[in-house]
């Protein structure tokens, strides 16, 4: 039974998610079932809390390693915030930019 609901920061953001690599998009939408039953944070290696409020959903398929960081609201929804490719075992900077900028855009609004 859902207890969790998912949405996301744009629609480009969610086109950018189902645009990755197809078993990473599997992977994603595996983890994003169990989200939405357990919660935000299903704990590593799946999930990492990134502080402040911002979490990353830690997706490796055949084709590669992606992240989609998220937030959470009260009244149980997961906002997707923003998603790359990752080619570095660091995460980039500008990626994580992007990703606490819209988190403040949300808490803001």
């Amino acid at each position: 039974m859902k207890k969790w609901s998912i949405t996301y920061y744009s629609s480009l953001v969610k086109d950018e998610i189902l645009a990755l690599p197809d078993s990473i998009v599997a992977k994603y939408v595996k983890l994003v079932n169990l989200i939405e039953v357990y919660g935000a944070n299903l704990c590593m290696p799946h999930t990492k809390a990134m502080g402040n409020g911002l979490f990353e959903l830690r997706l490796k398929g055949k084709e590669g390693i992606a992240r989609v960081f998220y937030c959470t609201l009260i009244g149980k929804e997961v906002i997707m915030l923003h998603s790359f490719v990752k080619k570095t075992d660091k995460t980039p900077a500008n990626e994580l930019k992007i990703a606490t900028r819209r988190l403040k855009e949300i808490k803001n609004d």
